[in-house]
């Protein structure tokens, strides 16, 4: 298969999940959970597959480095969109610290990865 027709069919896929996700009734198992934070939790969860499976096969050392860092803001929208019906703070805090630990992270990693010192 050419690249073009295997890029047209991953649309495709990713498209007919989001419609899925969109269209048909979304059971929760959780009952605090109303029927847009279910569906926001299911995009953020098909989202984060899709950063785990680049940070696994991703051709190069950039390209993971990127997909990390886009887990790191899907983990604090896990936080905010838990924080949202059960009213604890705690959740955003927990989504402050990641967001400030992964920008640090990226960092070090970015400069790592150019080869550079820590101090430059």
């Amino acid at each position: 298969m050419s690249k073009r027709t295997v890029y047209f069919v991953n649309v495709f896929v990713l498209l007919a999940l989001a419609g899925f996700i969109l269209f048909c009734p979304v059971p929760s198992s959780l009952r605090w959970q109303s029927n847009f934070l279910a569906r926001s939790f299911l995009f953020l969860l098909m989202c984060a597959f899709l950063c785990l499976y680049r940070i696994l096969r991703g051709p190069t050392a950039p390209d993971r480095a990127v997909a990390i860092d886009m887990l790191g803001i899907l983990i604090v929208g896990f936080c905010a969109i838990l924080s949202l019906p059960t009213g604890r703070d705690w959740y955003i805090d927990i989504g402050i610290a990641w967001a400030l630990q992964s920008f640090i992270g990226i960092m070090a990693l970015s400069k790592y990865l150019e080869g550079k010192d820590f101090d430059e």
